[in-house]
């Protein structure tokens, strides 16, 4: 586990290689911005997963969508087959979104179109969201040393939080995947290609606004090595058969 997790300085916490790996502990929420948070939490709109689905597709680093992120080393074009992506050097390559999607969501997915590099570094993050108060929901890889890699999904709302990866389900790098987050309200769950790779149960509460960071953690650590192509973060816990997968 990187000491990133738990934010810069700690030493790294053991971590269960096999199944589930829970992780809890209590911070305070001692500002005005961490009770700011809270109170953006406790009132999300009641309709808030009627929302339409944000789709970020990963042409040119300049631009998503709407959104003009903030540029980390440069992140270079890459086409492939199904449309165009984006590929990440797993040194100094990433991208900072200053939105949110997930703020006010009681149930969410996050699917992401990824293709590891079989080279890059053994723990990557590539999708980390968090809030003004620090909560915080991410995807991460793990990469074996036969290069293929483990689903690492996890859910931090400051008081709870959960990591759900399973060594045993490994699939191969250097090719295009689909993974995603489902949270449905009470479970949180990762798949790949629509298969789910394990669960638990967490308490995470709607978040509030923040930003995104893809290709990297957003405190600059845990660099990821590889394509993205396309960023899903749909209102609702989508049930297996409708999560996308490669080859569909």
């Amino acid at each position: 586990m990187h000491p990133a997790r738990f934010g810069l300085g700690r030493k790294p916490s053991p971590r269960n290689h096999i199944g589930l790996s829970r992780r809890f502990g209590v911070f305070s929420a001692a500002s005005a911005l961490c009770l700011l948070g809270a109170d953006l939490r406790a009132d999300a709109p009641a309709d808030a997963d009627k929302q339409a689905p944000t789709r970020w597709v990963l042409d040119a680093p300049g631009r998503l969508g709407d959104l003009t992120p903030t540029r980390l080393g440069a992140p270079q074009p890459l086409p492939t087959p199904d449309g165009p992506g984006l590929r990440f050097d797993g040194r100094a390559d990433g991208l900072v979104l200053p939105v949110n999607p997930l703020a006010g969501l009681n149930r969410f997915t996050i699917e992401i179109c990824l293709k590891p590099d079989r080279d890059g570094p053994a723990e990557q993050r590539y999708f980390h969201a968090q809030d003004s108060a620090g909560h915080r929901a991410l995807l991460e890889l793990r990469l074996n040393p036969d290069s293929t890699w483990v689903l690492d999904t996890f859910l931090y709302s400051g008081t709870s939080r959960l990591a759900v990866i399973d060594r045993s389900k490994t699939h191969p790098a250097g090719e295009w995947h689909w993974v995603a987050l489902v949270y449905d309200g009470r479970v949180l769950s990762g798949f790949v290609d629509g298969i789910k790779q394990g669960e638990g149960a967490v308490s995470f509460p709607p978040m509030g606004p923040g930003e995104i960071s893809l290709g990297v953690r957003l405190n600059r650590v845990a660099w990821f090595k590889g394509a993205l192509r396309e960023v899903r973060i749909h209102p609702r816990a989508l049930a297996a058969e409708e999560l996308a997968r490669s080859g569909r």
